[in-house]
């Protein structure tokens, strides 16, 4: 199984960092977690493109991790030449935004079938709701979802792969929880979005500053991989965007209270399981 962070960026635009999302190939399974600002882009640059995948899991409907999405489902469209379904997994309230997403590119659908032969009909999605306790294979991975803590975003949602023995956990936005140590419960490894406290209270905008209260913090993070036992914390979608001066100290953050391996993530950072 390989891990890529095809996004490791947050909601501030930053050049070098696409917007939340992750890849998960587990032999020719291709699951993307996610779908922020630029995430077709990052899957070439990963080796992959939408009409590969197997499926899309959302952890939430924030907009910076499903803004690209309509992204996803034209490319995957176009390039299957109207006969893949895109299948697409998340939360209560997914059919309904990705219906909404569909009715924004009816202009663009109307246009490709009256120019294309080959294209017949609009974008098949095929659209799953899960609730935490959920478990399901797309293909040969086994995925197991749990409930997160994002609130007020409600709900959200968390996920384990295994594929072959191996685990992954993909949590998404939260704050240290039981969902969390449940997925994350001795991973090969363990996903996290974080910020930095610190940090994040001498951004001048005030509203920023609201963050703090709904994302784990990188020595939470860390906290969190030690108490479950994962083996290896990767830290994605930082908050604000750490300059490479910076990266030393987000690790030894999370290295005062976790000895495994840490990853701090540039986008296409690939951890092979």
């Amino acid at each position: 199984m390989d891990i890529i962070l095809t996004g490791t960026g947050s909601p501030i635009p930053d050049a070098n960092r696409a917007g939340p999302s992750t890849l998960v190939k587990a032999g020719d399974t291709h699951i993307l977690v996610d779908a922020g600002r630029g995430v077709v882009m990052r899957l070439a640059g990963a080796g992959t493109l939408p009409v590969f995948l197997s499926g899309v899991l959302l952890t939430h409907l924030h907009s910076d991790h499903v803004c690209a999405l309509n992204d996803v489902i034209t490319t995957h469209w176009v390039m299957s030449q109207g006969n893949g379904v895109l299948q697409v997994y998340g939360p209560q309230g997914t059919a309904q935004f990705v219906e909404r997403q569909l009715a924004a590119l009816e202009p663009d659908i109307g246009y490709r079938i009256e120019h294309h032969d080959d294209l017949t009909e609009g974008p098949k999605v095929e659209v799953t709701e899960l609730v935490p306790g959920d478990a399901f294979h797309i293909n040969d991975v086994y995925i197991v979802v749990a409930a997160t803590d994002h609130a007020p975003v409600r709900p959200t949602l968390g996920y384990r792969l295994e594929h072959q023995g191996v685990v992954a956990a993909l949590v998404g936005d939260t704050l240290p929880c039981e969902g969390v140590d449940l997925l994350a419960n001795g991973a090969d490894a363990y996903v996290q979005t974080v910020i930095r406290t610190d940090l994040v209270l001498q951004l001048p905008m005030r509203m920023a500053h609201d963050v703090i209260d709904y994302h784990s913090d990188v020595s939470q993070a860390g906290q969190t991989a030690a108490r479950v036992g994962a083996k290896r914390l990767v830290l994605t979608h930082m908050a604000p965007p750490p300059t490479p001066e910076q990266i030393p100290e987000w690790a030894e953050m999370a290295r005062r209270h976790f000895d495994g391996e840490i990853v701090i993530g540039d986008d296409l950072t690939t951890i092979a399981l």
